[in-house]
């Protein structure tokens, strides 16, 4: 799992009934457990908010001001370039996020030590954890999240298909806009060719550098100062290596005479050590200062070339700039010459050029029809067997009856086309369906199913996704409601088989859904029903056994309780 990110902790105050708690995970699977109302699903709330959540006022501990939740996560280097990309700074592979919320609804979210909104959040989250619980229905709705769980499953094939597509569709794009851009400015275009020959001759007698102006501003500040420098390092070099009272003469007295009472006393050792360390960095120091000194000269034949040389470039990009200025000016318009060869050719062959690119057009968009129709294809095909192998899971999950029904549509082919129906990600519309029994009516996925029932619909389909593409973490919030018995054990064991591959962490009643975690927490309670930091306990051995007869039976010293608890925490073992 180094390859994947994971949650490491995270950390609760005045969420709730829950005034201060922390909580450290491990990969594979936690479970939390705990008497109804006791906050396990406070916990949730709290990432929830991590993620960029709604804050609610509601959700802040009666009788305080704030709540604040925070996570630490663990990210491996190519999801930190990922996030780095969308402006979340990842440091020495973890990242911190943090959320507070008043009781007026005031909302503050940090990631890494930088404000963010909660919308970068949101987009942060969906690298990082996907979250399964009572809004499940709200996010799986969406077509665009079903066709991206199809897209992961289909793997690797699909993905080299969907970006041929996609490179396909910014050619086509690109050269659309070349064709409007001819045509709009067929009646200016001589002046338009004059312009741009203009600016590339004058850029190519100038040849501007990137980052040129700044470099000519420091040699131009050196050249004019020399005298200044020259005195300022002499006089530095004097007081280093005068022998009377030289610096570097002292600061070896000085450790010589600690150095005679070394062993005395261990705070004199580190004195001693930290005069040695001073003694070489100024010995370092000296040569460079020296070798500075030597180097400085005056050059007034170098200082007018700067000079003239400024006073071009600040002409060149007061003519041909018009929105940025100093060396992010010559960046802009060294981009612009990058392009002139094209922008030239385009002009130059006047309407012969428009039919060119027109043809370039026609055969482009042949290329992406094609790749279209493949990925269509590809879609298909992974959706016969994601439908045939989430259906199996879900029928040991207590829904004997019920399969998942994937339909991938798309235009026809074989007509014209849409321009529109040319999307970033193809042109099929992926919708997910329950049946509920044979030759039963199709039922949109959101609205098929009650909140735990979606919940194992999102594990089956988690379980068999993540074979092939798992995420970081998963979460699940009542991913067990309406089940029991023998369904409850196979809830766990397919939560225990995701965990293989991910880390996982569910909220849950059932003891036989708890047995199989590799960690588990308890959320307990205090006298006045409140839970305090040490409410979230870590369970193990005996008090493992207690907690999960407790769920049995409703008692924690029952004999018979104790020994079926055993069993069930046997079941992990034996796998």
């Amino acid at each position: 799992m180094s390859e994947r990110t994971f949650l490491e902790e995270i950390n609760i105050k005045n969420i709730g009934v829950i005034t201060q708690a922390t909580v450290e995970f491990n990969k594979g699977l936690t479970v939390l457990t705990g008497e109804t109302g006791a906050g396990k699903t406070m916990v949730l709330t709290a990432l929830n908010l991590v993620l960029g959540g709604k804050s609610e006022s509601s959700l802040v501990r009666s009788g305080e001001e704030r709540l604040t939740a925070s996570a630490l996560f663990s990210i491996p280097k190519k999801k930190a370039l990922t996030l780095e990309a969308i402006g979340i700074e990842v440091e020495n592979g973890a990242l911190s996020i943090s959320r507070s919320v008043t009781r007026d609804g005031k909302s503050k979210a940090v990631a890494s030590g930088v404000n963010v909104s909660a919308g970068v959040l949101s987009e942060v989250s969906d690298h990082l954890i996907e979250i399964h619980g009572q809004s499940s229905g709200l996010n799986i709705a969406k077509g665009s999240k079903q066709r991206e769980l199809l897209d992961r499953y289909a793997g690797a094939p699909l993905h080299a298909v969907l970006n041929n597509y996609q490179d396909c569709l910014a050619q086509y794009v690109q050269i659309k806009e070349r064709i409007k851009d001819l045509k709009k400015s067929a009646a200016s275009r001589e002046e338009s060719l004059a312009s741009l020959k203009a600016f590339s001759e004058s850029f190519g007698k100038l040849k501007p550098l990137a980052d040129e102006l700044s470099s000519i501003d420091n040699e131009i500040s050196r050249l004019s100062s020399v005298e200044e420098l020259r005195i300022a390092v002499s006089q530095a070099v004097e007081v280093l290596e005068n022998d009377d009272a030289g610096v570097i003469s002292a600061l070896g007295l000085a450790k010589k005479s600690l150095d005679g009472v070394k062993g005395k006393d261990s705070r004199v050792e580190k004195f001693s050590d930290d005069f040695n360390e001073a003694f070489f960095v100024l010995a370092d120091v000296m040569p460079n200062l020296t070798s500075y000194l030597q180097s400085l000269e005056a050059d007034p034949d170098r200082l007018d070339f700067l000079q003239e040389r400024k006073a071009a470039l600040t002409a060149f990009i007061k003519k041909w700039s018009t929105t940025t200025e100093g060396d992010d000016a010559l960046k802009e318009l060294i981009q612009r010459h990058s392009t002139i060869a094209s922008s030239l050719e385009d002009l130059s062959g006047g309407d012969q050029r428009i039919l060119e690119l027109e043809k370039e057009l026609s055969g482009v968009k042949k290329s992406l029809l094609a790749s279209a129709i493949d990925l269509t294809k590809n879609r298909l095909e992974a959706a016969k067997r994601l439908s045939s192998n989430v259906s199996e899971e879900m029928h040991s999950l207590s829904m004997p009856q019920t399969n998942l029904i994937i339909d991938v549509s798309s235009p026809d082919y074989d007509s014209a086309l849409k321009e529109s129906d040319f999307t970033a990600v193809g042109c099929d519309n992926v919708s997910m369906y329950l049946q509920t029994h044979k030759d039963g009516q199709l039922v949109s996925l959101a609205k098929g199913a009650s909140g735990g029932e979606m919940s194992r619909v999102m594990l089956a389909l988690e379980v068999v996704i993540a074979a092939s593409n798992p995420v970081g973490t998963y979460i699940f919030d009542e991913v067990d409601a309406g089940v029991g018995g023998a369904a409850a054990i196979e809830v766990g064991r397919r939560l225990h088989t995701l965990s293989k591959n991910a880390q996982v962490i569910v909220v849950t009643h059932l003891p036989q859904v708890a047995a199989w975690g590799d960690q588990h927490y308890v959320v307990e309670k205090s006298i006045d029903g409140t839970v305090i930091s040490s409410g979230v306990t870590s369970v193990q051995g005996e008090d493992r056994i207690s907690e999960i007869a407790r769920m049995l039976a409703g008692l924690q010293d029952s004999s018979s309780a104790k020994e079926h608890a055993a069993e069930l925490l046997n079941m992990r073992l034996e796998g």
